[in-house]
């Protein structure tokens, strides 16, 4: 039940749901500046935010050189499977700037991979 508990309580801020449901639609690892580029809010906060998505379990981070990668963690229960799907359904209209934002900014890609920090005003 715990579990439960601190998956919900993580996703019951505004900013983590947002995180969250990039992560989603994205159907791929972010890198925190894609991450921040998208959602336009400040590194500190994005970081602050991850930290409690990974301490839920439900996010977890590769590093690699300068950039830092994020996911949703693969778990084959059943519950959260129903929390990722129930988040994906949501009205697109809550998400319409956020996806927007990150189809540009997953376009600066170089053979699908991250190269360029974090980039104001794409």
């Amino acid at each position: 039940m715990e579990k439960y508990i601190k998956i919900f309580k993580a996703l019951s801020n505004k900013t983590r749901l947002r995180i969250f449901h990039l992560l989603i639609i994205a159907k791929k690892e972010l890198c925190i500046c894609e991450i921040m580029d998208s959602l336009d809010i400040a590194q500190y906060n994005v970081s602050k935010q991850m930290r409690i998505l990974k301490i839920a379990g439900i996010v977890k981070e590769r590093k690699e050189g300068k950039f830092v990668f994020y996911s949703i963690v693969s778990e084959n229960d059943i519950i959260f499977k129903n929390i990722i799907k129930t988040i994906f359904q949501m009205p697109e209209k809550f998400f319409k700037k956020d996806i927007e934002l990150l189809k540009k900014r997953l376009s600066l890609r170089i053979k699908g991979v991250c190269v360029i920090g974090v980039k104001k005003n794409f």
